[in-house]
């Protein structure tokens, strides 16, 4: 079983180390306005269904733990109306299987019914109720909840791009979905603890790199990384008068109120986790010939996850669990990453940083989220990313098709920290 919050020091013994994947559990219940369509990944690549093969597939990779997401949509159909029946068989049959969940209690997207989404005013206490009726359910059983998957990501698409609710396109509303959101994680934590004091929450957000070779962007890169920690710093009590980013906050219409009430009850971060993928996480600015601002996004190497994990654990000195990687292209594209990304943990355990964990995600391959969107059919819109891939037969039916990553991955978890060698003596965690 996963340690409780009072075993935690397991996670840093020198041989520790946890395995696991995941299935894509993206939830975008509101229909796009102009195409009609939603982005259920669980329903979009049949999990529904088949849950019981999908996990089945984790059992044969022999992973100790998954992350395993809730729908809450679909648990809390209206307010007031619960129906656990679909999340009840499926930690059960993982937890038959000795699979620890780490639950994934919000993956972007929220009951069609909350109206305005994040920036519902009942949002905090509603999500710590969902969250507290489900930890009830699993008492003594399940101890890793993750409150809220990439807050910074979620607050990006519903609060400054606009492609999912509340639909904001500014500054100013990505600030004030990231309040929201950031309330919300305070409250499911303490929800969580107070049904259970042994859970564990997982802080996991999405983790960037941002550089730029024009001096005239240093400052806006400098912003930039520093919103990549905007999260885990809020509910922690770090961001104070003396933070970086305390003025642009204020700025961008937040309230000194609440900031400050993020300090005075904060969260002790006990395991962080950080999404990193070598096809998205390093981020290269620069100006066009219109002097428009552009992100490129460079394939990383190896070193992108030494830097990262030497980032993370300078700033919050608390164990670190990768908690997705993966790559897109051929099957020998995902194995060279997933060779090169452990061979990172490996030098980065031996220097001391607590990695403790590595997730292969997601297990197979996902739908791309330009789908809500769009109108090109499904299987134009699959990313093969996975250990086995998703091959649409001519039902339309998407079989699980094993690649030889399943037997890579399973070598490397029944090796236990075989592959990525002792944790060397690590300063003295905070």
């Amino acid at each position: 079983m996963l340690p409780s919050a009072t075993e935690l020091d397991r996670l840093t013994a020198p041989g520790a180390f946890l395995w696991a994947t995941g299935v894509e559990d993206t939830f975008i219940t509101d229909p796009h306005p102009k195409t009609g369509r939603m982005l259920d990944e669980y329903e979009l690549t049949d999990h529904y269904r088949r849950w019981k093969e999908d996990i089945a597939l984790m059992e044969q990779l022999g992973v100790p733990c998954a992350r395993y997401g809730v729908p809450w949509h679909r648990v809390q159909p209206a307010p007031g109306t619960w129906d656990f029946s679909f999340v009840d068989a499926a930690l059960e049959r993982m937890l038959e299987l000795n699979i620890d969940p780490i639950v994934d209690l919000v993956h972007y997207g929220l009951p069609h019914w909350m109206e305005r989404a994040f920036l519902n005013a009942d949002y905090p206490r509603r999500v710590a109720e969902y969250a507290a009726r489900l930890a009830e359910r699993f008492r003594g059983r399940i101890r890793w909840y993750t409150p809220l998957n990439e807050p910074r990501v979620t607050a990006w698409y519903c609060g400054r791009l606009g492609w999912w609710p509340p639909y904001g396109r500014s500054w100013p509303s990505f600030v004030a979905v990231m309040l929201s959101i950031c309330r919300g994680i305070v409250e499911t934590t303490r929800a969580l603890q107070d049904v259970d004091p042994e859970i564990v929450a997982f802080h996991v957000d999405a983790t960037d790199v941002f550089e730029s070779s024009d001096p005239a962007l240093a400052e806006e890169a400098e912003r930039r990384q520093r919103i990549v920690f905007l999260a885990l710093d809020l509910i922690s009590g770090r961001v104070d008068p003396r933070h970086p980013l305390w003025t642009w906050l204020l700025t961008q219409e937040a309230a000194e109120p609440a900031l400050n009430a993020f300090r005075e009850r904060p969260l002790e971060l006990s395991v962080i986790g950080v999404n990193l993928y070598p096809i998205f996480t390093l981020k290269r600015m620069s100006r066009d010939r219109f002097g428009r601002l552009r992100v490129r996004m460079p394939y990383a190497s190896g070193a992108l996850v030494t830097k990262i994990g030497e980032m993370y654990f300078e700033r919050y000195r608390a164990p670190i669990m990768i908690s997705e990687t993966a790559t897109k292209g051929s099957v020998r594209q995902r194995q060279a990453w997933l060779t090169d990304s452990v061979e990172a943990m490996k030098t980065l355990r031996a220097n001391g940083v607590p990695i403790v964990g590595y997730t292969w995600w997601p297990m197979f391959a996902l739908v791309t989220w330009a789908y809500r969107q769009g109108l090109r059919p499904l299987h134009d819109h699959l990313l093969q990313m996975g250990l086995w891939d998703l091959d649409p037969d001519p039902s339309g039916r998407l079989d699980r098709v094993e690649t030889p990553l399943v037997d890579a991955y399973r070598r490397l978890t029944s090796g236990g920290a075989a592959a990525v060698g002792p944790l060397a003596p690590t300063p003295r965690l905070s």
